[in-house]
């Protein structure tokens, strides 16, 4: 049974049984700062409800500590992501991102991750969906949540995934064979469009923000307009209930606003506090996913705070500093380090696509029990 049988379930906190003895071929991941199991569609469940109840049970979930399963008892390391050869023209593969709550019987399908998209190219070559080309090789990736499309380069010397090298992250230690990922049109790809209330600005419960989508659900606000430096740290944010409180009273009301209808069991859209830079970049982010303080800041909520710093007058653009010309390179400061976003703009200073380095390491190879 699942949370959508018995909606008793998420109250009750009883994780849904899987089948007995149910099992499945699994690689898990690490994708830029976040890690989890990477499946090929065809080796879970195709009925929705029993696909949710063997990945609750896979990770651990519900229970802070997943420790029946293989979760890491943080957001970050208990997602999924569900690959499959594309019969899209152009398109190589099809990624299926599932956040699989800690906390709580849900599994959501209703946001990507540029994290985890990260090694799903790599992912990709490992299980035979493609082939490698030469000494890279390019993959286009169809982000089955949203619809877009992301293209993603791996080192592929002698016709193997090369997972060393010299590409640092921050928020990963040590480093690793660099992925850059190029996003194109991602604007309004949950929301219907960039700006989803048509408006730079709105306010809500008296704090001015920006409600945009170019990738990812976002609400950018000033960190200061709701009582926060925007410097502190995520131990610090996370122990502030008052604050935590108060941002998520503003996304309760502005779901609807976004075209994302009730979000108090979604994890979007994302909160984003921001603050002028401090290490010479373009803006310093402190980013809530929704309930829980990020540790650095996600790929995508990245590309749509670095365009909403291009949106005059928004609260981003107020505290970011920002390069001149069509070609922008935008550092965005976060607490265990930055994300680099470069930003191209056609004539009118849209946002025509956005690319970001990330790095991913297969970290096992094996069958996972449920």
């Amino acid at each position: 049974m699942s949370s959508a049988d018995d909606p008793g379930l998420k109250q009750r906190g009883a994780a849904p049984r899987a089948a007995a003895h149910a099992s499945a071929n699994v690689i898990w991941m690490r994708g830029g700062t976040s890690k989890g199991g990477y499946f090929l569609a065809e080796d879970l469940p195709a009925d929705i409800a029993e696909r949710d109840a063997f990945l609750l049970r896979v990770m651990g979930s519900p229970d802070p500590r997943q420790i029946d399963g293989m979760g890491g008892a943080d957001p970050l390391t208990s997602k999924v992501a569900v690959v499959s050869r594309s019969q899209r023209p152009g398109v190589d593969v099809d990624y299926l991102f599932l956040q699989v709550f800690v906390d709580q019987a849900i599994v959501t399908d209703k946001q990507n991750c540029g994290n985890i998209l990260a090694g799903v190219a790599p992912f990709a070559l490992e299980r035979g969906l493609v082939a490698a080309t030469g000494d890279e090789t390019r993959v286009v990736i169809f982000m089955v949540n949203t619809g877009q499309t992301a293209v993603a380069t791996i080192r592929t010397p002698g016709g193997a995934v090369d997972y060393a090298g010299e590409a640092r992250i921050d928020g990963v230690p040590g480093t690793a064979a660099p992925v850059p990922l190029e996003f194109r049109d991602t604007a309004g790809s949950s929301c219907g469009a960039l700006l989803p209330t048509g408006n730079t600005v709105d306010e809500v419960e008296g704090v001015r923000l920006t409600l945009i989508d170019n990738g990812m659900p976002c609400v950018v606000l000033k960190a200061a307009d709701v009582g926060a430096t925007g410097y502190e740290t995520r131990e610090a944010l996370d122990a502030d209930k008052i604050l935590k409180a108060r941002i998520e009273a503003i996304r309760l009301i502005v779901g609807p606003m976004m075209n994302l209808g009730d979000v108090a069991d979604k994890s979007v859209p994302k909160m984003l506090l921001v603050a002028p830079p401090r290490d010479g970049g373009a803006i310093t982010v402190r980013s809530f996913i929704p309930h829980r303080a990020h540790a650095s800041v996600g790929v995508l909520a990245a590309v749509s705070l670095a365009t909403a710093c291009l949106l005059e007058g928004s609260p981003a653009a107020e505290v970011a500093v920002v390069p001149d010309g069509r070609r922008k390179t935008l550092s965005v400061e976060h607490p265990t380090g930055e994300t680099t976003c470069v930003m191209e703009l056609d004539d009118n200073g849209a946002v025509v696509s956005a690319a970001m380095l990330r790095t991913a390491r297969k970290l096992m190879d094996g069958t996972v029990f449920a």
